[in-house]
């Protein structure tokens, strides 16, 4: 955890933010007293939908790919 003066962090605000999006944890202080917590968001910490694991197709029989690479070869 970082812990800075209000008015740095109003000049390194962007380079702040930035570490808090790696996963860094910024306390702000006023005079001395801590008055924020800057934490990275949950939903930021979750995975994309597409990289999280899916049951599998399972089909009985032969391949559909296969299949379909048959049908498109039977075509004139």
């Amino acid at each position: 955890m970082k812990t800075i003066a209000c008015t740095e962090f109003r000049k390194r605000a962007s380079a702040m933010l930035d570490w808090v999006e790696k996963g860094g944890t910024v306390r702000v202080l006023r005079h001395g007293q801590a008055v924020a917590k800057v934490i990275p968001d949950e939903s930021a910490r979750r995975s994309p939908a597409w990289k999280t694991a899916r049951p599998r197709l399972v089909v009985s029989g032969g391949s559909l790919s296969r299949a379909i690479l048959e049908e498109r070869g039977a075509r004139p």
